[in-house]
């Protein structure tokens, strides 16, 4: 039978390792342990995994650090484990680069459900082509202003204000473009999942706001107080542009 992905979990616990170990390898999982960031990078070398569950309190080097690393070295997804209340660590996990966040303690089904969600988009083609002609302005479909940044349709990259190349994933240009090509309109998660093509929603996926969370770090001026991509509460998310 087919492996549906190799996972590494990095845990300190060993009672969690092995738990989540034997549950995800009973569905279908390739599973690897270590218990510290030295453990995980031995691990590393031995087999790079699809998808990393990165405890946030580990001792010696922490998930953070941790997290920071594997971004910079590797491209995998990354889960964070972190306790219920470490809301302001889970937010930092996923700023520095982390795909998705698990609070302990945690039903097994809802482990496997962000695991597979992960690994699903991580598989998804870098890029999707932009549809010609679908509503965006002639005169802008090369370069178009968002924020403090500049969107190129056709080269699929992402200028920043001092006109430096911004590191941009297939999933935030396609969320650009959808709302570049829809200004000033009441977006829902699911309209968005939508149009970006991004279909099979499934009850755990938070891709939607941990992409418009990294996008406004990119694009606004004050990310805590965001003027371009405005949430609408209640009802999902606008694309303020700019007036000329």
């Amino acid at each position: 039978m087919p492996s549906n992905g190799r996972v590494l979990v990095v845990d300190d616990d060993a009672e969690v390792r092995e738990t989540m170990g034997e549950y995800l390898s009973s569905h279908g999982y390739e599973v690897a342990v270590a218990g510290d960031g030295t453990a995980m990078r031995t691990a590393l070398q031995s087999c790079l995994p699809d998808v990393v569950l990165l405890d946030l309190n580990l001792p010696g080097e922490d998930g953070l650090s941790l997290a920071r690393w594997l971004r910079e070295h590797h491209d995998l997804a990354i889960i964070m484990v972190t306790a219920a209340g470490d809301v302001v660590d889970r937010i930092v996990g996923l700023e520095v680069g982390a795909d998705d966040y698990l609070a302990k303690p945690f039903d097994p089904r809802e482990l496997r459900a962000r695991v597979k969600s992960v690994l699903r988009r991580a598989r998804q083609p870098a890029v999707a082509e932009p549809q010609a002609n679908a509503g965006v302005p002639a005169a802008a479909t090369r370069r178009v202003r968002v924020g403090r940044c500049l969107l190129d349709l056709d080269r699929h990259t992402l200028t920043g204000p001092a006109g430096e190349e911004l590191q941009i994933t297939g999933m935030e240009f396609d969320l650009l473009r959808v709302f570049i090509e829809h200004p000033n309109q009441v977006l829902s998660r699911d309209r968005l999942l939508t149009l970006t093509r991004n279909r099979e929603w499934e009850p755990f996926d938070r891709s939607i706001d941990i992409r418009i969370a990294r996008l406004r770090r990119k694009i606004e001026a004050e990310p805590g107080e965001p003027r371009t991509i405005r949430t609408v509460r209640g009802a999902g998310y606008l694309y303020a542009p700019e007036e000329s």
